[in-house]
């Protein structure tokens, strides 16, 4: 038995040593059917493990259709439901094309995503843009202009002051940084994404684009403040692909979901699903929204916490408690509840709150299932029905079940 342990320990610290070396550095924005392996023609990504149209809840259906409408495979909701209900237009896991997406999580061919290199691995991911509507489930004209905003206007300004620099722009200062500005890395972006805008306003400039895209780019940045987070995901999702399929490890790679299930992956288990039905959040929501209009947890952007970010660190970002709820002292216990299941801390993502510890990264599903403690994550929170934007925020758990599941199959593949 010992030497099993020892062998479970060995994997575990070269899956969190991978982890740590992690070096994100943003590349481009590009359209995503040109970036993202194996995303094709009508075929829409979505959020969590693989959920069929049938399945899906309200707001990935809603954000689902706004891509449609996006694309112009349709011309209305309706056009676009039939094309879904009779399965012409093709739905997978963004986790299944190395990306990651907010709320929805839906990429479509057309959509420019983030495009971000693991240096210290050569591997990427992709991540799509954060607003407030379609992610939601919203498939107004407002929701479907913001998309083209992002396609025809934002994303080619802000992806020509990138390649004006000349190798990209690392992320892992820029995440370090904020996290001792107070950021947590998923609801909260406020200083990561003054330090990006602050990085691109001189290349951006020296691009020479013109004055009313530059203006009206840079306007766009310093008045989104969560704008960070695509990158934020990118960055988890590319730090911690290189840790997966290690031979009896039992750190967790992925934490995903679709507002139906919610999803895990572990290392030694390579890319199986354990599942569970996806929880209800605990939050505070906008005026003209109550808890009954609520949806299930849904989104990839549990990435963060999967490295370490997120729930993970409430304790040191205590701004975000306007957003999602809870006290100073609530924030602190979890944060330390963290530390107790998993491997080890950062080595560069420390926390002035924790007297520069670093961030507690590698979730064991075996220090979970025996404390019965499963992993923290603030999350925004969408409407149970299609349609609407974002409606509040707030805590929630992740399904203990996932975790029993994952050990069950790690004890048969392992003995």
């Amino acid at each position: 038995m010992s030497s099993i342990k020892q062998a479970i320990d060995a994997a575990n610290a070269q899956a969190v040593e991978r982890i740590i070396a992690a070096d994100p550095v943003l590349i481009d924005i590009l359209p995503a059917g040109e970036v993202i392996p194996g995303l094709e023609d009508r075929m829409v990504l979505h959020s969590g493990p693989p959920v069929t149209w049938d399945r899906m809840c309200g707001a990935q259906r809603g954000a689902v259709i706004g891509m449609v409408l996006f694309e112009g495979w349709a011309q209305d909701a309706a056009g676009a439901t039939r094309l879904l209900e009779r399965g012409e237009i093709r739905l997978e896991p963004n986790h299944h094309h190395q990306a990651v997406g907010p709320m929805a999580g839906t990429i479509s061919p057309s959509l420019p995503v983030f495009v971000v290199e693991n240096t210290a691995f050569g591997n990427h991911a992709f991540c799509r843009q954060v607003e407030r509507q379609q992610q939601f489930g919203d498939y107004s004209e407002g929701a479907i202009r913001g998309l083209q905003m992002w396609r025809d206007f934002w994303a080619p300004s802000i992806a020509a002051g990138l390649r004006q620099m000349g190798g990209g722009l690392g992320l892992k200062t820029i995440i370090a940084k904020a996290l001792q500005m107070g950021d947590e890395l998923h609801n909260r972006q406020v200083a990561a994404s003054s330090l990006f805008a602050n990085a691109m306003t001189v290349p951006m400039i020296k691009a020479g684009l013109p004055a009313d895209r530059l203006i009206g780019t840079l306007g766009y940045l310093a008045n989104h403040e969560v704008f960070f987070l695509s990158m934020a995901m990118a960055a988890a999702k590319v730090s911690v692909d290189p840790a997966s399929g290690i031979e009896r490890s039992t750190v967790v790679t992925a934490m995903a979901r679709n507002g139906t299930e919610f999803g895990i992956r572990v290392s030694g288990l390579g890319d199986e699903w354990f599942t569970a039905p996806a929880p209800r959040i605990e939050g505070l929501y906008f005026p003209g929204y109550k808890e009954e209009d609520a949806g299930l947890d849904m989104g990839d952007s549990a990435i963060a916490e999967t490295v370490g970010w997120g729930g993970f660190v409430l304790g040191g970002a205590p701004g975000i408690l306007n957003l999602i709820g809870g006290t100073p002292e609530q924030a602190m216990r979890y944060s330390a509840e963290m530390r107790e299941i998993t491997v080890a801390s950062h080595a560069v993502y420390r926390i002035p709150a924790f007297g520069f510890d670093g961030v507690p990264v590698g979730i064991d599903i075996r220090k979970v299932v025996r404390t019965g403690t499963t992993p923290i994550i603030d999350t925004a929170i969408a409407h149970k029905d299609p349609g609407h934007p974002m409606i509040g925020a707030g805590i929630v758990r992740a399904p203990l079940e996932c975790f029993e599941k994952a050990l069950g199959a790690f004890a048969s593949k392992y003995g």
